[in-house]
């Protein structure tokens, strides 16, 4: 944080009382307001706007500009939503567990959105079944206030600020706390490529922090190139990792903020600030940079490409983007195995022709994460549906102990443990012409899929705005729950036992394509022994005869270790 008077974002708290600050570069004047009054704001050269104030943790304030009151960009709380007050933290916690965290390597994610988990509590509770499964962290969706009630996270407009109907700031530390006590890591998705449509004011005071030049799905990129923006960002980072003790942070879709060196400089700040903890940092990021995962400045990025393979292969779907995927799978889940990107520069159907990637082969296998599923490969199809309701049950079984076997950093979405056939949906709880408009988009963008094409089919995408479209995508078991639970146990308990402890230093061997669904893929980890795995998703399956197996599952996988 620079230390000059102004250059921080958010309320800090000190003995002289509480100083606020606005980088609000388009107002000539700012004021914030508390219930008591309104106290004139000391704007510098550079835009910043400050005042100190005798009020402390609990006290609600908001800045007015001219006739318009708008929240702190960087509040920690909010009072009554977006539009409403800002609330001063005091992030003091009397933790209970001594951590520092877990190894990358160990690492097994469990994605959890926490509004369809009855919050921070309802996850609390449900902390000693995931850890018996032999999961080792979970994964928040986005937390961070947005507009309304219900949404995914993706679009929210206060990201230092906690959802308040997931639970106090206070309520996630206790859930934190508690995952660390059973052995838990908590990582966190956080979004900093842009804003969501209901309650961000940026743009009435501080237009600069959005570059309009460049352009993302959401509108101007965020101008990271510039301080006060860069600092947004960084000091958010921070702020979840130090006050709150959040273990990871997974960001959203970083192809769109369209500045590495930005990604490089958050990583390096990062990683100089909380030297004696595992803390580590997972990309979304559609250009397949390998650059950004060398020298341990993040520690991987999630693998689509594993994901989009073998849903071809599980579904025979190819459409959209599986047309990437759709010719030789098998080959091109070999090479994913072997090297990590599927796409290392080679040109994307999907993208007009367009090459997407850089070569990937001299990463170890942990800096891929791997999953079947997860919120947008479910959410983002126009019923929802889950794998358990698209795929074979024999082959989606075979899937995943590849998942859970290979050395990859395994993600799973939440029900997946428990053969879950619930959707999961998207849903949002915006209002009026904005219900419309996302109500209405989200039809069209499915009129160019053939089950879509007419206005009656359509017309049954479930209302993202309807509250039903929210309780139809909680979780429930499947009806063959525990047969699920039991391979999802046995499967973590050999990762951890056999495969986790030699996982460093592991390198791929090769892999092959021996058949038009059928792989077969070595790693030599480091220990020095050998992991295979054969993996057929065939109508026919045929795996190669193994004398020691370490797992089978059917006549579709097979792995193994040879010393």
């Amino acid at each position: 944080m620079d230390e000059r008077m102004g250059m921080s974002w958010g309320p800090e708290v000190r003995p002289e009382g509480t100083r606020f600050t606005l980088w609000a570069p388009d107002a000539e004047m700012v004021a914030v307001e508390t219930e008591a009054g309104a106290t004139a704001m000391t704007r510098d050269a550079e835009g910043w706007h400050s005042a100190t104030l005798r009020t402390g943790p609990g006290a609600r304030y908001r800045f007015r500009i001219g006739d318009t009151a708008v929240p702190d960009p960087a509040a920690h709380a909010q009072s009554i939503g977006v539009h409403g007050w800002s609330v001063v933290v005091d992030h003091r916690h009397d933790w209970q567990t001594e951590w520092h965290g877990r190894p990358w390597h160990e690492t097994v994610l469990l994605e959890l959105h926490p509004g369809l988990l009855d919050g921070f509590a309802g996850i609390r509770r449900l902390l000693p079944e995931i850890a018996a499964t032999g999961i080792t962290a979970i994964e928040l969706m986005p937390i961070g206030a947005f507009g309304g009630t219900r949404g995914w996270g993706y679009d929210g407009v206060l990201p230092y600020a906690v959802q308040e109907d997931y639970g106090s700031p206070a309520e996630l530390k206790a859930l934190i706390d508690a995952a660390h006590a059973h052995g838990l890591s908590v990582f966190l998705d956080v979004v900093y490529n842009h804003f969501g449509p209901d309650g961000n004011y940026l743009g009435l005071y501080a237009s600069g922090f959005f570059d309009e030049s460049k352009h993302t799905p959401w509108g101007g990129a965020v101008a990271v190139d510039r301080e006060p923006v860069a600092r947004f960002f960084i000091d958010n980072a921070l702020m979840w990792l130090r006050d709150y003790r959040i273990d990871g942070l997974r960001l959203d879709a970083v192809h769109a903020i369209e500045n590495p060196a930005f990604l490089d400089r958050l990583a390096a700040e990062v990683r100089a600030a909380l030297p004696d903890r595992h803390v580590h940092l997972v990309l979304e990021n559609e250009s397949n940079d390998a650059a950004r995962l060398r020298d341990g400045a993040f520690d991987a990025q999630w693998n689509d490409d594993f994901h989009n393979v073998l849903h071809v292969l599980l579904t025979g779907e190819h459409h959209a983007y599986y047309r990437d995927f759709a010719e030789r799978p098998a080959e091109r889940l070999a090479r994913c195995l072997a090297e990590g990107f599927i796409y290392q520069g080679e040109g994307s159907p999907n993208h007009d022709g367009r090459p997407r990637g850089s070569p990937s082969a001299h990463l170890e296998p942990t800096r891929f994460v791997a999953f079947l599923q997860n919120h947008d490969q479910i959410g983002n199809r126009a019923l929802g549906e889950r794998l358990t309701v698209l795929a074979d049950p024999a082959k989606l079984r075979a899937a995943t102990a590849l998942l859970l076997l290979c050395p990859q950093i395994p993600l799973l979405f939440m029900g997946d443990t428990e053969g879950s056939e619930t959707p999961f949906l998207f849903f949002t709880d915006f209002h009026d012409d904005l219900a419309d408009a996302v109500r209405d988009g989200r039809r069209r963008e499915f009129a160019k899929f053939p089950a879509f094409a007419d206005n009656s089919a359509r017309a049954a995408i479930p209302d993202p705005n309807a509250r039903a479209t929210f309780e139809a995508s909680r979780p429930q078991p499947g009806p063959d729950a525990a047969a699920w639970r039991a391979l999802y146990r046995d499967l973590l308990a050999l990762r951890s036992g056999r495969i986790v402890p030699p996982l460093p230093g592991t390198r791929a061997i090769g892999a092959e394509a021996t058949g038009p669904a059928a792989v077969t893929a070595r790693w030599r980890l480091g220990d020095g022994s050998t992991l295979g795995i054969a993996l057929d998703l065939g109508d026919a399956p045929a795996l190669p005869a193994v004398a020691d197996p370490l797992f089978t599952e059917g006549d579709r996988f097979v792995a193994w270790i040879e010393r």
